[in-house]
């Protein structure tokens, strides 16, 4: 009887040594993963403890010179600075701003904004269209008159 049972024996035992191995090796592993835990806890600082002079080395900001004169567009044997424009953007009603910034500086169609703003594409473009007139009436007037700017 003995000898049937060995093989079965011995399977067992195998299975309890792999078991054990590799119980060993997650203990092992698991104590690992919390000593690591513990020395990045001790290192690391929370951003709500740092002072502002630490936060202030945590980042830059990039600074540009502007010449306004490099920023100038010529049209019509009139120059305009990035300023001027901006201006003419901003005596737009908010709705009509909108629609032209939309259209120029995000690449959208009519039928995209008019989408976005839940509005009929017919809208847009009357939008976009007045707006026209409105800044080039703007910039005519304050073309010739540079102390307004």
């Amino acid at each position: 009887m003995n000898t049937l049972n060995e093989p079965y024996r011995t399977q067992f035992e195998v299975r309890c040594a792999f078991n054990g191995f590799c119980k060993k090796v997650l203990r092992c592993e698991a104590s690992n993963a919390w000593r690591d835990v513990r020395n990045r806890q001790l290192r690391e600082i929370s951003f709500s403890n740092l002072s502002p002079e630490e936060e202030a080395q945590l980042y830059t900001t990039d600074t540009y010179a502007f010449d306004e004169a490099d920023k100038s567009f010529f049209v019509a044997g009139k120059s305009f600075t990035a300023k001027q424009l901006a201006d003419a953007l901003h005596t737009l009603p908010e709705e009509k701003r909108k629609a032209v910034l939309l259209y120029y500086f995000f690449d959208m169609t009519d039928a995209q904004i008019a989408q976005h703003l839940n509005i009929p594409r017919s809208t847009v473009q009357f939008r976009r269209t007045s707006s026209y007139e409105l800044l080039k009436k703007y910039l005519e007037g304050r073309a010739y008159d540079e102390s307004k700017w």
